[in-house]
């Protein structure tokens, strides 16, 4: 019990000799500053605080001359303790080891301002050349040997937005820019397709009157004809009576004859065929049809000795001299197709060739399956090279701003869904986060519609990097966000 209460009142005789030294040393304004509780500190400031300026100096003693070298009008407020203990005295003096005490000036840091005139201010803080939440009131070094980074009044002012990242570090990052321009925006379009005949070069061979196939001049699918070729020869009581009409009407009138040649015209006969009838006595057992169009036999309907109502199809013919390529082009793609523009066909059965064609036709409907919508493109094929139902690759371009628009390499935008940012390089390590508002993308650029002006320099590499340090310093921010810094508070 007697240990326990000599302890007790070695404890109580140390507390009184320690308050009546600050109180000597400091007088009675430090001791009250000390029982509320504000004492000077260095070192690593808290996360909390590392954006601010640091904590609030102690009451100040008497001024003192300003120290050698501080830029002439920092006064002395009074001299703590070299190894951060809650000791302070109003005159210069050493601690037990033989470290000076260091002295507090009545600047809003507590440190001496730099010497001469930088145009920044004064420094109001060091930070960790990495990055980290860690601040110091005095020069430094982190634990791999790079200085801390002074922070001036007015850079910190300015620079509440800006990413700062020293010159060695950019070059390690492999960090690039490029300038906001004015360029041509052309946008390729891709869509696939296959051949598919011209509509407009198909005809159906019939005959106008009724009969039976006698002999067939064009037998197989897929023969080549020309224009007047005959196809196949046809046996028609019908048509003989219309030809002995003419014959006797030619020998009554001319009139009557002529209006007799007409009805043979309407049955399928040539003005040739009809004008050999002239010099025939009498009529012709078999008529021959004739090919209308050139073109390639697709289907044959015609069995000779078959009997031929009147408009039965005998033979269809394709022309494949000129094809369409039907492309399903996308929804979103639509607006910046238009007829008359050109586009580049490759097919698989051609690798490494491409066949150019023109729009001709956008289909008014949409397949609601799919969201496309068909276009024809149409192209010549004088060889035939180009098969029907063949597939096809189409490729379309889109020039989307003629005149030019002012744009930036697509790498450059951060995208976060909601806002799209870029970074403008302010020169010395230091990049701006901005807000811009984007426009169309083509050809690896994006249009810019409000945010940057031409020729300001953006990231367009590394970006994501000093982005993550854009954020760190807005989390930062976010912890200090309403903090008044005690030593620049109105006593």
């Amino acid at each position: 019990m007697r240990t326990f209460l000599g302890v007790l009142l070695g404890l109580l005789l140390l507390a009184g000799g320690i308050v009546s030294g600050v109180y000597i040393t400091g007088g009675q304004p430090a001791l009250e500053r000390i029982t509320a509780g504000h004492l000077p500190a260095t070192g690593i400031a808290p996360f909390a605080d590392a954006a601010t300026t640091p904590s609030p100096p102690a009451a100040p003693a008497s001024p003192s001359s300003p120290a050698p070298g501080d830029g002439g009008d920092a006064k002395i407020l009074f001299y703590r303790d070299p190894m951060g203990l809650p000791e302070i005295s109003a005159t210069a003096k050493k601690d037990w080891m033989g470290m000076d005490y260091l002295p507090v000036y009545d600047t809003p840091t507590g440190t001496a301002p730099a010497a001469g005139d930088t145009g920044k201010g004064r420094i109001l803080y060091y930070r960790n050349p990495m990055g980290l939440p860690n601040v110091s009131y005095e020069p430094k070094k982190d634990s791999m040997g790079m200085d801390y980074i002074p922070v001036y009044e007015n850079e910190a002012g300015q620079d509440d937005n800006v990413v700062k990242i020293s010159l060695d570090k950019v070059q390690k990052l492999g960090v690039r820019t490029a300038a906001a321009a004015i360029r041509p925006l052309t946008r390729a379009i891709r869509a696939t397709g296959t051949i598919q005949p011209d509509e407009s070069r198909q005809v159906v061979v019939t005959s106008k009157f009724d009969g039976w196939v006698q002999h067939l001049e064009v037998d197989k699918t897929g023969a080549a004809v020309e224009p007047g070729q005959v196809m196949l020869e046809l046996v028609s009581p019908e048509l003989q009576l219309a030809q002995q009409e003419f014959i006797r009407q030619k020998s009554i009138s001319p009139q009557r004859a002529e209006a007799a040649a007409q009805h043979l015209k309407t049955l399928g006969l040539s003005d040739n065929q009809i004008a050999a009838l002239d010099e025939l006595k009498h009529t012709t057992p078999t008529v021959p049809v004739l090919a209308p169009e050139v073109g390639q036999v697709v289907e044959k309907m015609a069995i000779e000795g078959a009997r031929v109502a009147a408009g039965e199809p005998l033979y269809r013919l394709v022309d494949f001299s000129r094809v369409w390529v039907i492309a399903e082009v996308y929804e979103q793609d639509l607006p910046l197709v238009q007829v008359g523009q050109q586009g580049e066909i490759e097919l698989d059965a051609y690798p490494g060739e491409r066949f150019k064609g023109e729009i001709t036709f956008i289909y008014p409907t949409l397949n609601p399956a799919t969201r496309t919508a068909k276009v024809r493109v149409e192209l010549d094929n004088p060889d035939g090279r180009l098969k029907a139902n063949m597939f096809a690759a189409v490729q379309l371009s889109a020039d989307m701003a003629s005149a030019g628009a002012l744009s930036v390499p697509e790498s450059a935008i951060l995208d976060t869904g909601k806002r799209q940012t870029v970074l403008v390089e302010r020169g010395e390590g230091r990049y701006e986060p901005r807000e811009v508002a984007v426009g169309r993308r083509a050809d690896g650029y994006v249009e810019i519609l409000k945010g940057i002006a031409k020729d300001e320099k953006v990231v367009v590499s590394a970006n994501f990097l000093i982005d993550a340090e854009s954020n760190l310093q807005a989390a930062f921010k976010a912890f200090t966000a309403g903090d008044t810094p005690a030593a620049e508070a109105k006593p």
